[in-house]
């Protein structure tokens, strides 16, 4: 089982990014998808997250209205578009799987870092 998240980087205030997380050795349509970040000197934050069937998303107040999560069961892969940015949003930014039956995958993170 793997879960490799890319995408992070250093953007200025205002900026985007778009984060992916390449899933495999698991039945990817079967899990709900989220997206997690840890904040220097903070602990966990769920930031989003996309259910394994129906295409049910949630947001945490902090990103809504700026950050989208999407999947592609075709591609085993989840996305976070970031759009307006801020240095608030400075984390390591985590991918997690989690089935009905309780299987529960993370990945290595990526991080992203909001600064001009």
């Amino acid at each position: 089982v793997q879960l490799v998240e890319s995408g992070g980087g250093l953007v200025q205030p205002g900026g985007s990014l778009r984060l992916s997380c390449a899933a495999s050795g698991f039945t990817f349509s079967s899990y709900a998808m989220t997206w997690v970040r840890q904040a220097p000197g903070k602990g966990l934050e769920w930031v989003s997250v996309f259910n394994s069937g129906g295409g049910i998303t949630s947001y945490a107040d902090s990103v809504k209205g700026r950050f989208t999560i999407s999947r592609d069961n075709a591609k085993n892969t989840v996305y976070l578009q970031m759009t307006s940015l801020k240095p608030e949003d400075t984390a390591v930014y985590y991918c997690n799987a989690r089935s009905p039956w309780g299987a529960d995958y993370w990945g290595k993170g990526t991080q992203v870092t909001v600064s001009s």
